[in-house]
C-alpha cells in the first residue's frame, strides 16, 4: 500500500510539474535565444502573461468556420497533456509507466498534430492550408524517423515502453554508443521538425509565405489561441523529456522510492537547463532551410535510424 501512495505521489508530483514549467521552459529558450542575438529579450515568466492576457481576450469565431471550429484547440491541448503525462520525466516506475510506450505515444502526438492542422484548415484561410500541407509533408517523415528508431530501442530493451528503454539504456553496454549515437542525432532532427524549430522552421518569424506551425493558428484568437500555444509549450518539453529520459537516465529518481526523489529532480532540471541552453546556441548558429530542404534533412534522419538499427542487430548476432 506504501509504495503504491509512493508510485501515486510521484506521478502527481511529476504531471504538476510539468504543466506548471513548460510555460517557463518556454521562456527561457526565448530569453537565451534573443540574449545570443544581442537584444534584450522577454522575461522568462513573459508566457504566463501571454496565457493570461489571452485568456482575458474575446475570442473571435471566422464566418467561414464550422461547428467543430472550438474542437480542435481543446484536442490537440487534452493530446499534448496526455504525451506529457505519459513520458516519465525524474522518475521512473510511475503509475502511467505501464501505458507510456512509445507506439502509444507517436499515437497521441500525431493526434494533437491532426487537430493542430484541422484547426489551421477550418476557416479556408489560404496560408492555413499551405501550412497544413506542409506539416502532413514534414510529418510522414518525421514519423517515418520515429519509427526506425524504435527498432534500435526495442533491440536493447525488448520492449517499446518508455520506463524500459531508459531502464536499459542506463545499465547496457557502452559498446554500442555509435548506434545510439546515430538514433539520437535522428531524435532530435525530429525533435526540432516536432517542435517547428531552427533549420525546420522559425518560432520567432511572422513571414506568412515561410511559416508552417505558426501560419495555422493566424485566425484563431483568445482562449482557443491560449490553448495552441500552451500545447506548443507542452510538447517542447515533452520532447526535452523525451531525449533527456532516453538517452540520459542515469540516477533517475525510482517512483517507489521518496529517498531518490530529490537526486532525481536535480538531475531532471538539470538535464532541462542544459537542453534549454543548446537549444537557442543552435538554433543561433543555424539558418533556416528551404521548404523542399526539410524533407531530405528528415530523410537523413531515417537513414541514421536505420544505420543505428542495422549496427545493434549486427552487434547482437556478433555478441552471440
Amino acid at each position: 500500500m506504501l509504495l503504491l501512495l509512493a508510485k501515486l505521489f510521484a506521478t502527481l508530483l511529476h504531471i504538476a510539474l510539468v504543466f506548471a514549467l513548460a510555460p517557463l521552459l518556454a521562456g527561457v529558450v526565448a530569453k537565451l535565444r534573443a540574449r545570443l542575438l544581442g537584444r534584450r529579450g522577454p522575461p522568462v515568466v513573459q508566457p504566463y502573461r501571454s496565457l493570461l492576457r489571452l485568456l482575458r481576450k474575446t475570442t473571435l469565431v471566422p464566418e467561414t468556420a464550422t461547428e467543430l471550429y472550438p474542437v480542435w484547440p481543446f484536442a490537440a491541448c487534452t493530446a499534448m497533456a496526455g504525451a506529457a503525462m505519459l513520458v516519465p520525466g525524474f522518475s521512473t516506475g510511475m503509475l502511467t509507466a505501464p501505458l507510456g510506450d512509445f507506439i502509444t505515444l507517436i499515437g497521441v502526438l500525431a493526434l494533437a498534430r491532426a487537430a493542430t492542422l484541422l484547426g489551421g484548415l477550418e476557416s479556408g484561410f489560404g496560408f492555413g492550408g499551405a501550412a497544413a500541407a506542409r506539416e502532413v509533408l514534414y510529418a510522414v517523415f518525421a514519423e517515418a524517423a520515429l519509427l526506425v528508431v524504435l527498432i534500435s530501442f526495442v533491440l536493447i530493451a525488448h520492449a517499446p515502453g518508455i520506463d524500459a528503454i531508459a531502464t536499459a539504456f542506463a545499465t547496457f553496454h557502452v559498446g554500442i554508443s555509435i548506434s545510439l549515437g546515430f538514433a539520437l542525432v535522428a531524435m532530435l532532427a525530429v525533435a526540432l521538425t516536432e517542435t517547428g524549430r531552427i533549420p525546420v522552421d522559425n518560432p520567432a518569424g511572422h513571414l506568412e509565405v515561410a511559416m508552417v506551425h505558426e501560419a495555422l493558428l493566424l485566425e484563431y484568437s483568445g482562449r482557443f489561441l491560449a490553448l495552441f500555444e500552451y500545447a506548443a509549450m507542452l510538447r517542447l518539453l515533452v520532447w526535452m523529456d523525451i531525449i533527456g529520459t532516453v538517452f540520459f537516465p542515469f540516477f533517475m529518481a525510482r517512483a517507489n522510492d521518496p529517498l531518490t526523489w530529490p537526486v532525481g529532480l536535480a538531475l531532471w532540471g538539470a538535464k532541462l537547463a542544459v537542453m534549454a541552453v543548446a537549444l537557442p546556441v543552435f538554433e543561433v548558429s543555424m539558418a533556416k532551410m528551404r521548404v523542399f530542404r526539410v524533407p531530405e534533412f528528415l530523410g537523413v534522419a531515417i537513414l541514421l535510424g536505420v544505420l543505428a538499427g542495422i549496427f545493434l542487430f549486427v552487434a547482437a548476432r556478433i555478441g552471440t
